[in-house]
């Protein structure tokens, strides 16, 4: 942001405050904003990326608002698996030829693979049109305050599971996404906690890895207040959501 130089007005850092604090949605978007600013994550919008995720590669392909999602694997036969998904829809290759699915198979892979690129490039997609965004104000974890924000999702444009709630955590000095959690209600259900870490810069974007846990016993946390939990020793590690051989290039706007 470009500072005028001008002398500033004697109130106007109170007044500031005051609008903030009388206007929530105001300060929700400011703390989505800087985050998605201090990530670098703006660039993602026209870029080219790849990374390894478990037993897979992904390659990411956005601009000017089209995007190209690609997952390639092996099926146990060992033949070359290929899912890629667009503004189009969903396709299965396997060995170059196109595969013959169910519905119910297509929704599944198209919710897999959007889920890995919708994880791995927080808090860019935060800005989306069917998003919800909720200012839960300030609480600590681990010794560090973090602004808390709830995220839901309007019904149009918010996917199949757009009933899933979300929260986030940024950190109130730099504004770095150090902790995330969602309660999705798809299967039997149930609720998630990841705590970042390996945070590192690729071709100035943040990228991180994290802890996935859920609670010890279900049922027995309350979501809105899963840091607690966290905190309290309530939660058992899941798994480890980490992504390798992270490469990132822009693309010009066309």
């Amino acid at each position: 942001m470009k500072l005028l130089n001008h002398k500033p007005f004697p109130f106007s850092i109170p007044i500031i405050l005051l609008i903030l604090h009388f206007n929530p949605l105001v300060a929700q978007e400011s703390v989505v904003d800087k985050a998605i600013e201090v990530s670098g994550m703006e660039k993602m919008k026209n870029a080219e990326a790849s990374f390894s995720f478990r037993k897979h590669t992904y390659s990411y392909k956005r601009q000017n608002g089209q995007f190209t999602y690609t997952r390639i694997g092996k099926n146990k036969d060992s033949s070359m698996v290929r899912d890629v998904y667009t503004n189009k829809g969903f396709t299965r290759y396997i060995d170059d030829a196109v595969a013959s699915i169910t519905e119910e198979r297509k929704n599944a892979y198209t919710n897999s693979v959007n889920s890995v690129m919708y994880f791995a490039f927080l808090p860019l997609w935060l800005k989306d049109q069917a998003v919800v965004l909720e200012n839960k104000g300030t609480t600590s974890i681990k010794g560090k305050e973090y602004h808390k924000i709830r995220v839901t999702f309007k019904k149009e444009g918010g996917g199949v599971d757009y009933e899933d709630v979300f929260l986030y955590w940024f950190d109130v000095e730099d504004y770095s996404m150090d902790y995330l959690a969602y309660k999705y209600f798809t299967g039997k259900g149930g609720m998630r906690f990841r705590e970042a870490y390996n945070q590192r810069t690729v071709n100035g974007v943040t990228i991180q890895d994290y802890r996935n846990l859920q609670p010890k016993i279900k049922d027995a946390v309350p979501f809105e207040q899963i840091e607690k939990a966290f905190e309290n020793g309530k939660l058992e590690e899941l798994s480890i959501i980490e992504l390798k051989n992270v490469k990132i290039s822009t693309l010009p706007k066309i």
